[in-house]
């Protein structure tokens, strides 16, 4: 992910972090406390439990 990417994404933090929350009901509101603000973790761990690609990841945070 670019820094520009990073950065846009960080000061929507709240909006990707319910978005996330919906799609990956497993989340916990600990595991999204640790990645706070951190959208390359929070891609990491998804990726680590799911097995989706980052590109997969991105892109369903993107259009919902």
């Amino acid at each position: 992910m670019s820094t520009g990417t990073q950065q846009k994404w960080t000061g929507r933090w709240e909006q990707i972090r319910g978005k996330a929350k919906e799609m990956w009901g497993w989340l916990t509101d600990d595991q999204l406390k640790q990645v706070e603000g951190n959208t390359d973790q929070l891609i990491g761990l998804v990726h680590e439990r799911t097995g989706e690609t980052r590109e997969q990841i991105e892109k369903r945070l993107r259009d919902s």
